[in-house]
């Protein structure tokens, strides 16, 4: 699969994308969670139960971490994979500066950039990849949609390229998008690919997430 580049694109979480005078604003339940934690933010309860559902993540295992900062989950992937396992967190943005481990491979640049593609690979390959990136918003749904489906492009392109055979992958996506036609795509790669929305999703937010399970 061909990555387009995107130079608009900037990588953040959710929690940063949609900001304004409205309730993304006021600290919820899972922010108030997050921070008594220690996680920079709540999207963090997303990947956990995507994994107590899906079983996304194995002990000791490598992976891949797409879309990371501030790092909510590098962050819960560090204390969850062992000792022996490893996380390859990369992002246009810096970590947050509490965000570190010995386990930890921090990749700062743009994922559509070959050199950083070459990098990543070097770590690799990968038992799991999840993705929590999500692009830049306007406000208008049909464009912010649109940029979310190149940021799963990229993201499968890393999971097709760099996912070891039977690894998993989880990727953010804005609703009414295509995401049939890439449900489509990944069954082609993985054993089982479904849809799913976390319960730590903000009610008034479109996003949900593509699972991918056992790559073929």
């Amino acid at each position: 699969m061909k990555i387009p580049f995107y130079a608009e694109f900037l990588f953040f979480y959710a929690e940063y994308n949609n900001m304004g005078a409205n309730s993304y604003e006021k600290p919820d339940f899972w922010s108030k969670k997050a921070f008594s934690e220690g996680y920079p933010a709540r999207s963090v309860y997303k990947l956990k139960e995507m994994n107590e559902k899906f079983s996304l993540l194995k002990k000791n295992s490598t992976v891949l971490d797409l879309g990371s900062a501030p790092g909510s989950w590098t962050v819960f992937l560090l204390r969850n994979l062992g000792e022996n396992g490893k996380v390859v967190s990369c992002d246009l943005n810096p970590l947050a500066k509490d965000v570190h481990g010995q386990n930890l491979v921090f990749i700062q640049g743009d994922l559509n950039e070959s050199s950083v593609r070459e990098k990543i690979k070097s770590e690799g390959p990968f038992d799991t990849v999840v993705c929590d990136a999500a692009p830049l918003t306007c406000g208008n749904r049909t464009v912010d949609t649109a940029r979310s489906e190149q940021l799963v492009e990229m993201a499968l392109y890393y999971a097709k390229t760099m996912l070891k055979k039977g690894g998993n992958f989880a990727v953010k996506i804005f609703q009414n998008g295509d995401q049939q036609k890439f449900l489509k795509a990944m069954r082609e790669i993985f054993q089982t690919a479904k849809g799913f929305k976390p319960e730590a999703c903000r009610s008034e937010s479109f996003e949900t997430y593509l699972v991918g399970i056992c790559k073929k």
